[in-house]
Parts: structure tokens; sequence; C-alpha cells
């Protein structure tokens, strides 16, 4: 393949990550090209008001979506709007099919596709789905006004979500199966200060049960001594955590037990040429900042990385 075909860097996934990663990459006047199958920032799109973005106290995430967008058109990335179904990684170059039959050849790729909720795996959960029972507050709680929801979680993003949805429904419990909170502790205080939020402790959904016109109750059972019990409720909003997206990861890639690509301090994984960064990777905290880090440090080691390649280096 001539090298005028060849991409220096293929990113897929347009999340805080893959576009940070575009922004960098572009500026080292690597020729770039960004695939995402979905809207341009990722999960992004699924946050109702996003606070830990440094130097700006409150944006929505749909707005900070946008303004990673916009940013990296400045540098002139090139954003393809398709689904990546395989990567061949190569000695000379890797390949990248898309769902249309197309292949793209490039020195390096990152892969940036993030992750996707957990489930909490009980009878109703999927048979359900859509009518009641979501993972996405932003996208579904206006169906929920003035109704009662429950939300399963203890994590900053079941915090996020309840509060999100205390502004719509009439009543919001939560249900953990813990005695107390993973999140963060400011997230903690608005739970403890919000009056229409009730918090369900030591507490575990195991049905999802409804009627013809959708949802209509839970059964629950205690974590301690278990005792069953049952919650008439609306809606059931899942927030129990995220699973890597990593079906495209090459074979022989190394992964860590619960499927995190396993990378070094340059984001590059066990097979050259190939760079893992936000919530795909294996890493101690998963926040916008963090992958928009790792997508920065995956840009300047991919870019050492092409160059290399170039100049014949091994």
């Amino acid at each position: 393949m001539p090298d005028s075909t060849i991409h220096d860097l293929i990113i897929i996934g347009g999340g805080p990550g893959g576009y940070t990663a575009g922004i960098y990459a572009r500026r080292a006047a690597l020729k770039t090209v960004l695939i995402e199958k979905g809207l341009p920032g990722g999960q992004l799109n699924n946050t109702d008001e996003v606070e830990n973005w440094p130097g700006t106290e409150k944006i929505s995430g749909a707005e900070l979506a946008l303004n990673f967008a916009r940013h990296a058109a400045v540098y002139g990335l090139e954003v393809m709007n398709r689904e990546v179904v395989a990567i061949a990684p190569g000695p000379d170059q890797h390949t990248v099919t898309l769902d249309n039959g197309e292949t793209l050849a490039a020195h390096a790729v990152i892969l940036a596709t993030g992750g996707s909720p957990k489930k909490l795996g009980i009878p109703g959960e999927d048979r359900y789905y859509g009518r009641g029972v979501s993972y996405c507050a932003v996208c579904d709680g206006f169906f929920f006004r003035d109704k009662t929801v429950v939300v399963a979680g203890g994590g900053d993003s079941a915090l996020e979500e309840a509060l999100y949805l205390a502004k719509l429904a009439r009543q919001v419990y939560i249900a953990h199966r813990r005695d107390a909170f993973r999140a963060g502790m400011i997230l903690q205080q608005r739970v403890r200060q919000e009056k229409k939020i009730s918090v369900l402790w030591n507490t575990a959904l195991t049905e999802i049960q409804a009627d013809a016109q959708g949802v209509n109750g839970v059964s629950t059972q205690n974590t301690l001594d278990g005792t069953a019990g049952f919650l008439a409720t609306d809606g059931v909003f899942v927030f129990i955590g995220f699973a890597p997206n990593n079906s495209l990861v090459p074979t022989g890639t190394r992964l860590n037990a619960n499927g995190y690509v396993l990378a070094d301090d340059r984001c590059e994984t066990s097979t050259p040429g190939l760079f893992a960064v936000g919530d795909l990777k294996e890493k101690y905290t998963r926040q916008i900042v963090t992958a928009a880090a790792d997508g920065c440090t995956a840009a300047l080691a991919a870019a050492h990385y092409v160059a290399s390649k170039k100049a014949g280096l091994p």
C-alpha cells in the first residue's frame, strides 16, 4: 500500500480521550482520522452537568462534548461517522475494517472505545428495557416526571443521576447493596439534603416486575438478613459501573482479569503501535479529565512511534 494512502494514526472512539488524542495528534502534524459511530463526546452526551472539568465550574455534558469536537475541528481533524468492526495488527501497519467493508491502514491506532453500563442481571431487566428500565437518566428522565423511580448503585454516577431525577420525579429511591456510598462526599451531602431522595441501605434488587403499561415494581432482598420485600415504582435506573468495550482489542493484546486493557505509562499496549485510553484502559480512576490526559499521552507517544517507523528505527 502506498505511503500516501496510509494514515499516521487512526483513533477509534470520539469521547474525551479520543478527541483529546485527535487534537494533540493534529498539533503534532500527524495524518489522523477519528472514527466514531455515535455522537461526538460519547458518554458525555448522557451526562446532565459536569462540575469537575478544570477551569469550568459547571457545564452540560452535551455542551462539553460539542466543545471537544469544535476544538478538534480547528486543527483540521478528519472525523468519520462509522462503526469499526475489526482491527488487524501488522508489522508495518495496522488495518481497520469499517461496517461498510472499507479498510483503512495506519502506522498507529489509539483505542478510545470506552465502556458500557453494567447490568444487574436480574429477571425483567432485559425484558423491560425501554419500558421502565433505563441506564441513562438524562435520556429518559423526562418520561418519569411526577412519578416514582428507583436508582440502583452507590457510586458517583448513581448519586449524580439520582439528583438529576429528583428534579423531575415525585420520589427517588436509591437502592444500595452496602451500608455506605462509594461516591464523593459532595454528592453524598447533596443526596442527604434532597428531600425527594430516600436511601435503601443493604438492599439488592432481585426482580423487575411490570404490567401492560410498563414497570410497576421491584422485588428486593436485604443483603444482611435475606429479608425479601417489594417496592412499587414506575422506573428502574441502573448505575452500577461500566464494563470495557474491548471487543475490538486484537487477540494477544494483554488484558486484566476484568477485561481492561493493560498499557504502560505511554498508554501503549502489548501490541506495538496500539494504544489504549480512557475507560478501556486499566487505571485507578475513570474521570473525564483522566481520559483526556490519556488521550494527550497516547497521541504524543504515537507521534514518536510513527516518526520511528518512518525513519526505519526498531
